[in-house]
């Protein structure tokens, strides 16, 4: 019997960023921000006059197979192989780096639509927290590169994701309002704390942000959350004293269970809830993409424990805020029948990480852990949540 017909949404898609993405758009002032290097025969990223090497291979000539290292996040791995040893190298085809070649890619593979994240966008704005106004003056660059390459929504079927960062809250709103003019359908906030000109950080769900807040609500799109450097390396560096910078695919023990642990996304989402966005702005809707969502049940656990000591310092239950205003992806190789326990299907999204070597290959492909639920389950969770996530307008525009 031929598998019945489904409708693919990928909520975790990743374009390769070419090296003029974040400067070809930037401002005469800051040209010198960001610099690209030659450090012994290779071409590396400099930021701020620091060197980087929390991305390796920067230019993506050359990058990992997809899914190379799918077996290694499911703890499959006997040999003990380093990540450079699974990657299979491949030269970076023009599907990872141009929306039409994405686009026939996405038909070869089965899936209907996606949204598309940056690669080098997430560890940006951990290097930039002592100089808000070029944290601000880079992100507008590469929206303005991603709008000019791709479109934030290619024929209905690629949604490229433009990136608002916060620490100027009047400059976010009036980034937000400049994506949503050219038909961005999400955009992309890192789940860390935000940066201030004190040099201090604090939550973004302190009212100072609610001007964003509120005109996001009024303009009836997500938030996506995508896994980033959110600064947390500074708690292992607590731990092990090291200096150095964030590097994921470095062999660590510590810093990997740091890791593993999502403690990022855990705060920021608890952070949202017990400092009030959502009571305050009750049309805000936040998709978790590539933080797993092994994390919850001990959200929900820390939620319904503090409630209970204190509900006078909520509006309502924060476990019902967060079933109602949060969507989360969870890892391929998670529980997934636990995750739609406690936060119902219809709050759950898949997501492929196409085409990241820790990702899916064949994002069509039904995992073990989604072919084993009932079809309407799936057909949700595959599609029609992802889908109704981006197009519903719950506060009009």
């Amino acid at each position: 019997m031929a598998p019945p017909a489904r409708e693919i949404w990928d909520a975790d898609n990743h374009l390769y960023e070419p090296e003029d993405a974040y400067t070809r758009h930037l401002p005469q002032q800051y040209c010198d921000a960001i610099q690209w290097i030659q450090v012994g025969g290779q071409t590396k990223l400099m930021i701020k006059g620091r060197l980087t090497d929390t991305i390796p291979n920067p230019t993506y000539e050359v990058v990992a197979s997809p899914g190379a290292w799918a077996d290694y996040f499911r703890g499959i791995n006997p040999d003990g192989k380093s990540l450079r040893e699974l990657a299979q190298p491949i030269a970076c085809p023009d599907s990872f780096r141009r929306a039409e070649q994405r686009l026939a890619l996405l038909d070869e593979q089965g899936v209907h639509a996606c949204v598309m994240f940056p690669t080098t966008g997430g560890m940006l704005e951990e290097r930039m927290t002592d100089d808000i106004e070029l944290a601000h003056a880079v992100v507008h660059a590469y929206n303005e590169w991603l709008f000019e390459e791709w479109s934030f929504d290619y024929r209905g079927r690629i949604f490229a994701t433009p990136v608002i960062t916060l620490p100027d809250v009047d400059k976010a709103v009036a980034e937000l309002d400049w994506c949503v003019e050219r038909g961005a359908r999400a955009v992309l906030v890192n789940p860390r704390p935000v940066a201030t000109p004190s040099g201090r950080t604090t939550s973004m769900g302190k009212p100072y942000f609610d001007p964003f807040w509120a005109r996001l609500a009024q303009h009836g799109i997500p938030v996506l959350m995508h896994a980033c450097d959110s600064g947390y390396d500074r708690y292992s560096r607590d731990w092990e004293g090291a200096s150095a910078e964030y590097q994921p695919f470095k062999p660590d023990a510590f810093k990997t269970i740091v890791y593993e642990d999502a403690r990022s996304i855990l705060d920021t989402c608890a952070a949202l809830v017990a400092h009030g966005v959502f009571t305050r702005h009750p049309g805000v809707r936040v998709g978790v993409v590539e933080n797993g969502g092994n994390w919850v049940p001990r959200l929900i656990d820390l939620f319904d424990r503090v409630y209970k000591k204190m509900p006078a310092e909520f509006a309502e239950h924060p476990v019902d805020v967060f079933k109602r205003h949060i969507w989360v992806n969870p890892f391929h190789e998670e529980d997934m029948s636990g995750l739609i326990d406690l936060i119902g299907a219809d709050r759950v999204l898949f997501g492929s990480d196409y085409p990241h070597p820790e990702g899916l290959a064949n994002p069509a492909e039904l995992t073990p852990e989604i072919a084993a639920l009932d079809e309407p389950v799936i057909e949700r969770i595959v599609g029609a949540n992802l889908r109704e996530l981006l197009t519903a307008v719950p506060g009009g525009r």
